[in-house]
């Protein structure tokens, strides 16, 4: 009854009278401790995490005294903290404990992703962003915001609060964003020359140079980018290569139509053999990216395995059904529809060859899985352990 009162009323109600609110009494009770801080936020549709991961990675290695609040973890010097299950940007009272924490033990700068749920509800009312990046805006969580509008209005709400806004000039959000602008403006775009061998696709130059841009601005020097970027150890669950012979598996998050056309375009240039693409969609989530999700797999896919991601209290075959929906069927492509992510993966390791390459989307780092109202344990990492067991003993 409540799930339904709820619905009846607009988000920018609930967000000015309710989330402001609580955000407001959040940074009174805590003192506004982003003050103290340099923080770096970051947002976009996709690329916000592994620019955040590169922007920590260069600060630490210039000796700057730097945390991490990112959709992973929050790292505070060598601990780590789970920031908790399908959240990026942690609430209000549980942020501003962090950011306190992080002052209180003498850190100067922080690494913040930040989200358009996080933005549009005020979770970041009363931050000092010295800094506002936005990697780009495209199709994605019109489920809660209804228009692509409300969206981007969501993103440039970083841009609008920083002091200097960090913007992609490729990205057709370009113009929205130098407009939201209201301090000093630095652009990028992936023309970077600097590389990571832990970084896979031309996209992820995108990250590099914003990460760079940065960087420069921040004035470290040019030799200790270069030797940070080089030494970057990439992200966990972000185009994450587990095995490579005899067939190579790549764990990464893409679970909008962007990512998952950008993950798989660069894996097909590197696949000698076939490409299997294992992935679903989140229920009670944006539908209409489901048949677009489709569409992208069966153009760059040789093999397309749909599976269960968080399908929530909706059927996981009907969710299928509408990424089927998309699926431009042809003599190259396979599609298969396994509903258990366990088996999807076994079957997609089963199928694989020498030089194939199988992608697992969606879950990434997660450690659970929605199935109605209850999450249930999970590791992507753990499921593929388990199929490459079970395949190894029916070889043997």
């Amino acid at each position: 009854m409540l799930q339904k009162i709820r619905k009846l009323i607009p988000n920018f109600i609930v967000n000015n009278l309710w989330h402001l609110p609580i955000a407001i009494l959040a940074n009174l009770c805590y003192g506004f401790p982003s003050r103290k801080l340099t923080i770096i936020g970051i947002t976009g549709t996709s690329g916000k995490t592994t620019t955040s991961y590169l922007i920590y990675h260069l600060l630490l290695k210039a000796n700057l005294k730097v945390a991490l609040i990112s959709t992973i973890l929050c790292k505070i010097g060598k601990k780590e903290i789970d920031i908790g299950l399908h959240v990026t940007n942690p609430s209000p009272f549980a942020l501003q404990k962090m950011l306190k924490k992080i002052k209180d033990k003498g850190y100067t700068h922080l690494v913040l992703e930040t989200t358009s749920h996080g933005l549009a509800q005020h979770r970041c009312w009363g931050i000092n962003f010295q800094y506002g990046v936005l990697t780009n805006i495209a199709h994605e969580h019109l489920d809660y915001h209804k228009t692509l509008k409300n969206y981007q209005k969501a993103k440039l709400k970083l841009i609008k609060k920083a002091k200097v806004a960090v913007i992609n000039r490729l990205d057709p959000s370009y113009q929205l964003a130098i407009k939201a602008a209201s301090g000093r403006v630095i652009e990028f775009d992936q023309s970077c020359k600097f590389i990571s061998k832990n970084l896979i696709g031309s996209f992820n130059q995108k990250n590099i140079s914003a990460a760079v841009a940065i960087a420069k601005d921040l004035n470290i020097p040019i030799n200790t980018i270069k030797k940070a970027i080089s030494s970057f150890p990439g992200v966990p669950g972000r185009m994450e290569v587990i095995q490579t012979k005899p067939f190579n598996i790549v764990i990464d998050f893409a679970h909008k139509p962007d990512a998952l056309m950008a993950a798989l375009g660069s894996l097909r240039k590197i696949t000698k053999g076939k490409l299997i693409s294992v992935f679903g969609c989140a229920g009670l989530r944006d539908i209409l990216k489901r048949p677009i999700m489709g569409r992208i797999s069966s153009k760059l896919a040789d093999i397309t395995i749909l599976t269960a991601e968080d399908p929530r209290t909706e059927s996981v075959i009907d969710i299928n059904n509408q990424i089927e929906s998309g699926f431009i069927k042809s003599k190259t492509n396979h599609l298969y529809r396994q509903p258990d992510r366990q088996q999807a993966i076994n079957q997609a390791i089963a199928l694989a060859k020498p030089k194939d390459t199988v992608a697992l989307f969606g879950k990434s780092h997660e450690k659970s899985i929605c199935f109605g109202t209850i999450e249930h344990p999970w590791s992507e990492h753990l499921a593929v352990k388990k199929a490459i067991k079970l395949l190894s003993k029916k070889s043997s």
